[in-house]
């Protein structure tokens, strides 16, 4: 499979550097622009485009999907972090107001995560999984899933099976991360978990 991840464009909550995750803001006039310049740049001879049902993501799938009008189909387990209470927050905003919490660092924690929201295992799951049934369903095939930074992050250092440079790596709005010949590594939690930088 070849698979084509794309971060959705930039929302009002991106340009302020605020914590996103499960809140559902449409496109800033930026992120439809950033949109509309990835059209030109997109692989040749896709099949499916995927996507995940947050707003901004389907938003950006639309306007990509304009020149291609490719079968889309929506997928839960591609959707951002929730990072619970810290949703909405800039970093300062967080440190400010849970302060125990952002002293324990625990949005880098493996299995821990903000009160009400995941940590990163819980991503690493769930995107896992995703990433299983992708492979199942669209062997030999090429795909464009359209999702956040998060599952990005995610996506890549599942591919790599390595999450070393996880916390240092980002894929910017309306760019294309292209994995062709991507095959899930078999991984072991405990594995993984190991290549985490500690903080």
């Amino acid at each position: 499979m070849d698979l084509y991840v794309v971060r959705h464009g930039e929302t009002w909550a991106n340009a302020e550097q605020r914590y996103l995750g499960s809140l559902d803001p449409a496109l800033a006039e930026r992120g439809r622009e950033q949109a509309q310049g990835l059209v030109a740049n997109l692989p040749s001879g896709l099949d499916a485009v995927l996507v995940s049902p947050r707003l901004r993501a389907l938003e950006t799938a639309s306007i990509l999907n304009e020149r291609l009008g490719l079968p889309t189909r929506t997928m839960d387990c591609f959707r951002e972090r929730h990072v619970g209470v810290f949703e909405g927050l800039t970093q300062a905003e967080a440190r400010e107001r849970y302060p125990q919490l952002w002293a324990g660092n625990v949005t880098r924690q493996w299995d821990l995560g903000p009160t009400g929201g995941e940590s990163i295992v819980d991503v690493v799951r769930r995107v896992r999984g995703g990433l299983q049934e992708l492979q199942s369903r669209y062997p030999s095939r090429r795909v464009l899933l359209v999702a956040h930074g998060f599952v990005a992050k995610t996506i890549r250092a599942l591919a790599r099976n390595d999450f070393s440079d996880f916390y240092n790596w980002q894929l910017a709005n309306g760019s294309l991360l292209a994995l062709e010949g991507f095959v899930l590594p078999t991984a072991d939690l405990e594995g993984l978990r190991a290549s985490l930088p500690v903080g």
